[in-house]
């Protein structure tokens, strides 16, 4: 779907399927740990989204479908009512402002340690460690571990827990939900090559290897219809050790499998800025709006021209912006009138689990 773009193209209304986006612009998900510790989300939260709320579309930050998906401390939940309850604060604080939010849904995978699960492994298509120097647990930071292979008869649990969390998110208020399935975390581990050894139906072919994510867009859709379910992917990137020989050929898979679906949009992290895997040519937006008909997101590293112009050029629907957010709770009043914008914050003050570094960034005052 490719809406024709003016000069003024991040500020036109954009109609995702049947959401009118009040602009082009999106709120990336960023995991910024306010949820305490019974992963609980609070009026806090609800306060920093609806700082953000002139944008669009806000996607939240990742958020667990399972006790077994923790993996990040104080980051929110969506696996319990309790918790689905909470989150109405936010989604009304959100919709007060005139805006669409989605939730996305979060397993971390190998990227977790038995320190969050009682001193079980954590979980993954294959027992393959992810190289990095230390992950930030309950008790502080710990080496990372070699995570525990699923057995086939475990995943069909896991593809219910994405859609009772589905589920449990639209109880909650929200408009749609993003399925996370980049940055290393357990969709991608299965998707990609380099962390799925697997030789059961789940391993080996590109679509045995997509089969997981199928299997989960399948149930999420018996909850939400297609037009409002998204997926996020990230063909370039080597956060949490990630990066495939195959990637060209197994994403461009991917996906074409998704585009008959009928989804909301596909969330594509293209940009370089964290990291590239430097096995080849990165993939650009323009591959994936040749074989995806629905609308797409590009994301990571934009600027607000580089953003017109993947807009203006077909190549993109909306950009979603993630660390100019983070200080700049008005980005997209800034960005509409010129205004400067404040330096990215320190990222010690990303996770301070308080105000700090979260709600407290200064909206612009015109003249001053």
């Amino acid at each position: 779907m490719n809406q024709k773009a003016n000069s003024n193209a991040l500020f036109s209304p954009f109609q995702l399927g049947d959401l009118t986006l009040q602009n082009r612009i999106a709120l990336s998900p960023m995991t910024r740990a306010r949820a305490g510790s019974m992963q609980i989300p609070n009026a806090l939260m609800a306060e920093y989204y609806s700082q953000r709320s002139e944008a669009g579309l806000l996607i939240t930050e990742g958020t667990f479908i399972s006790k077994q998906a923790v993996g990040w401390v104080n980051a929110p939940g969506i696996y319990t009512d309790e918790q689905a309850e909470a989150w109405k604060i936010v989604t009304e604080a959100v919709h007060s402002k005139g805006s669409k939010i989605f939730l996305q849904l979060w397993h971390c995978g190998r990227a977790s340690h038995s320190a969050f699960h009682g001193g079980e492994l954590a979980v993954a298509p294959s027992a393959i460690k992810l190289n990095d120097k230390y992950i930030h647990t309950p008790d502080g930071k710990k080496d990372l571990e070699v995570p525990r292979a699923l057995d086939t008869d475990e995943i069909p649990k896991i593809v219910d827990d994405y859609k009772q969390a589905a589920r449990r998110a639209k109880e909650a208020g929200f408009d749609g939900v993003e399925i996370h399935s980049a940055n290393g975390y357990l969709i991608d581990e299965f998707l990609q090559s380099k962390t799925n050894k697997r030789t059961d139906r789940y391993g080996g072919s590109l679509e045995n290897r997509f089969r997981f994510l199928h299997e989960i867009v399948n149930a999420v859709t018996e909850v939400w219809p297609a037009k409002r379910v998204s997926a996020r992917l990230s063909p370039n990137g080597n956060y949490n050790d990630m990066g495939s020989e195959d990637y060209r050929e197994s994403f461009t898979y991917f996906a074409s499998q998704l585009d008959k679906v009928g989804l909301a949009y596909l969330h594509v992290v293209d940009g370089l800025t964290f990291g590239f895997h430097e096995l080849g040519e990165p993939m650009k937006l323009n591959e994936f709006r040749k074989i995806f008909s629905a609308p797409i997101i590009g994301n990571c590293g934009y600027t607000q021209e580089t953003a017109e112009t993947a807009i203006q050029e077909g190549n993109a629907d909306l950009i979603a912006f993630g660390r100019p957010f983070i200080s700049n709770p008005d980005l997209v009043d800034r960005f509409r009138n010129g205004w400067p914008l404040t330096a990215d914050a320190e990222v010690g003050a990303w996770f301070s689990f308080e105000k700090e570094g979260y709600t407290d960034f200064e909206f612009y005052k015109n003249g001053s």
